[in-house]
């Protein structure tokens, strides 16, 4: 749902917290954060948050303030009494899997130790590099970087296969970029040429720091910029990744070696570990045909020294958190261009988000005991079941849908898993080593080879339905098309998102609207297109087809005209499914909330508010947020997720409840016209 957290997380390496009023875990409308001169039929986000956006300063260290991150703080501090007992009791410490936390806790947070090795922790691994004379010895490199979980041109993982989704195929997918996204190095306006031109310099920077000549180290950050250019060329874009269909290339090995002859993937595999694919008639799905055919290209054209600066700078900068002040100092350095952070956070907040990548669920065990009893958790299934309740029924009366889709969508509801707080059995971490004696970054390496190696383990092996995605104290949530998964961790189960002594206006209009969104993502212009056994199929007639993209292209064309910042407009195509996820949310949990007052008393009014305006003020409280002006821009130009006033005023505006909840009328900012609304679930 709310991937934009993650993206901040996988940039910056940092785990964000806002400390500015982390205090209030309350729920509902908060009269003290609203700007009631506006008018709410002429600025909803305003109306409910006006207050608060006109008080509050973004802390240095973060990009955005808001109440997400609020609930990311309070999570965060959890885990940091979790870490810091565990650290302390770590010599008597009797559970191996909490020990190896308490010592990677320790490691971690070990500056001076840091400071003091540099970058030697990764002197072997440079070392390697630099001994590579030959086109075929970098994709053996390649293949080493595969099988250790490390940065690399292309990606091997696995997925469920799109069309057979009970058993897990071998993935290639396009990676190898140090900017955030392929456009960025095509991009013509000032501010993309300033950039390009500070990550060179970047780059160089840390090549000086392995011990390059100032000008030797320019002439070698061109030479690997250009390698990321040249990937770049054949990388799919943002929008285009969006579509599975495009992505999916199932082919034979020899056909791989056709496509990309430069490497001998029999070989490749077979140094991954993967043996079953290292012979010709193996199949795996080749998601970026184009961007692996460009990659056999370059490594026959590019001189091994190009390859070498590309592999030195990213084998650094993989690390980089990890291997002192002056390399972490330089790399945030750079990531705050693209995010706005003017001063890094505490070494405990970088530490924590470390520990949830590398043994998430060990700390996440921990973190459920004490905040998420089992009344939350059934009071989250009773909810998700209620919103399936409101969508088979919406599905069952949709106009514009025929039977025979309706017939097939029904199906596929039936199929959702629901997962809410935390999983039922606990990741085993036994063949983990973290080792105290070694520094941070070489643990840190190990839990990237462990998570790797039990990712390719899955290749060739029924799909396990019952595996989580995120820690349990993550904030945010998911829908698998492939697996039919509908997960609510226990992170994002506090307020203002869900409180179970709140009303229910309040809970329906927050979590209940979240339930909805990821509800909604099966049916929207991704999800759509696999059936209730999760895989890839046409299961729409061709009417309901057309019925379908006009609706969706009417929501693409209102979100294109919403301004994010300076001159930049929001991407309605990147951002359809998650907008069709929000217009939807809202309406089936608006429909579950109206179905569950069947038959009881109409709630009275609380703080001066209707029931009905309470639902629509939770939702915009929940999305109170305020991002600095690099940050919107970066993530408008590669997140899927639209800029939070818009994900307010958005689907508002298409909604009549909204309208009669306020008194708003045609002609209204809020209220959209009857030829450009746009009603889908």
């Amino acid at each position: 749902m709310n991937r934009m957290t993650h993206l901040i997380l996988v940039l910056t390496g940092l785990a964000l917290v806002v400390p500015a009023l982390a205090a209030a875990q309350r729920s509902g409308p908060n009269r003290a954060y609203m700007d009631t001169t506006c008018s709410p039929c002429r600025d909803f986000f305003q109306y409910a948050n006006g207050t608060w956006l006109a008080d509050v300063e973004i802390p240095p260290a973060y990009p955005f303030a808001g109440a997400d991150l609020e609930m990311i703080l309070r999570n965060q501090e959890t885990l940091h009494r979790i870490l810091e007992r565990s650290a302390a009791n770590v010599e008597r410490e009797k559970d191996a899997t909490v020990q190896k936390v308490g010592w990677l806790y320790r490691v971690l947070m070990d500056s001076v130790r840091a400071d003091r090795e540099g970058l030697a922790p990764i002197a072997e691994d440079l070392k390697r590099v630099e001994a590579l004379r030959t086109s075929a010895e970098v994709g053996g490199e390649f293949a080493w970087a595969a099988a250790h979980g490390r940065f690399a041109p292309v990606i091997l993982g696995q997925e469920p296969d799109p069309k057979n989704s009970r058993v897990a195929i071998a993935q290639l997918r396009q990676g190898g970029l140090g900017l955030p996204d392929r456009d960025y190095y095509f991009r013509t306006d000032p501010k993309s040429d300033t950039l390009r031109r500070e990550y060179v310099a970047h780059v160089a920077r840390v090549f000086v720091m392995q011990g390059r000549e100032p000008a030797r180290a320019r002439t070698e950050a061109e030479r690997m910029f250009g390698i990321e250019t040249a990937l770049a060329e054949s990388s799919l874009s943002a929008e285009e990744q969006r579509d599975p269909e495009r992505l999916y290339h199932k082919m034979t090995v020899a056909e791989l070696q056709r496509l990309c002859p430069a490497v001998d993937w029999v070989a490749f595999f077979a140094a991954a570990g993967l043996k079953p694919l290292a012979r010709p008639t193996a199949t795996l799905d080749v998601s970026c045909p184009a961007f692996v055919r460009q990659l056999g290209a370059l490594l026959r054209e590019r001189p091994i020294e190009d390859w070498r600066a590309y592999l030195r700078y990213h084998t650094v900068r993989g690390a980089m958190y990890w291997l002192g002040q002056a390399a972490y100092g330089e790399m945030f350095s750079f990531n705050s261009r693209l995010s706005g952070q003017k001063t890094p956070p505490p070494r405990w907040r970088r530490a924590a988000g470390a520990l949830d990548g590398a043994m998430g669920e060990a700390i996440g065990k921990a973190f459920v005991a004490t905040e998420f009893p089992p009344s939350s958790k059934a009071r989250m299934n009773e909810l998700v079941d209620n919103l399936r309740a409101a969508l088979k029924e919406r599905i069952r009366t949709r106009p514009w849908m025929s039977e025979a889709t309706k017939k097939q969508a029904l199906a596929k509801l039936a199929s959702f898993t629901q997962k809410i707080g935390y999983p039922d059995t606990w990741r085993d971490y036994s063949a983990l080593v973290i080792d105290p004696k070694q520094p941070a970054a070489v643990n840190l390496r190990r839990a990237q080879e462990f998570e790797q190696q039990r990712q390719l383990a899955k290749i060739g092996r029924p799909v396990d339905r019952a595996e989580w995605q995120m820690t349990a104290s993550t904030v945010n949530a998911y829908y698998d098309p492939s697996t039919g998964d509908i997960c609510f961790p226990a992170g994002i189960l506090s307020p203002p998102a869900f409180d179970p002594k709140a009303d229910d206006a309040v809970n329906y209009g927050a979590i209940g609207a979240v339930i909805g969104h990821e509800l909604s993502h099966a049916f929207d212009d991704q999800g759509r297109k696999y059936d209730e056994k999760g895989n890839l199929r046409d299961w729409w007639t061709p009417e309901d087809t057309r019925e379908f993209e006009a609706r969706s292209q009417r929501l693409i064309e209102q979100f294109n005209g919403y301004l994010v910042v300076d001159t930049l407009h929001a991407n309605g195509r990147l951002t359809l499914g998650e907008n069709i996820g929000d217009l939807g949310g809202l309406a089936i949990a608006h429909h579950a909330w109206q179905l569950s007052l069947r038959g009881k008393p109409r709630p009275a009014p609380i703080d001066g508010f209707a029931p009905e305006q309470r639902f629509f003020l939770s939702w915009a409280e929940y999305w109170r947020q305020a991002w600095r002006p690099e940050f919107a821009r970066m993530v408008t130009l590669t997140d899927p997720h639209s800029y939070p006033k818009w994900r307010v005023i958005g689907p508002l505006a298409n909604l009549p409840e909204f309208a009669k909840a306020f008194g708003c009328h045609a002609g209204d900012p809020m209220v959209l016209s009857e030829e450009k609304r746009t009603e889908i679930w």
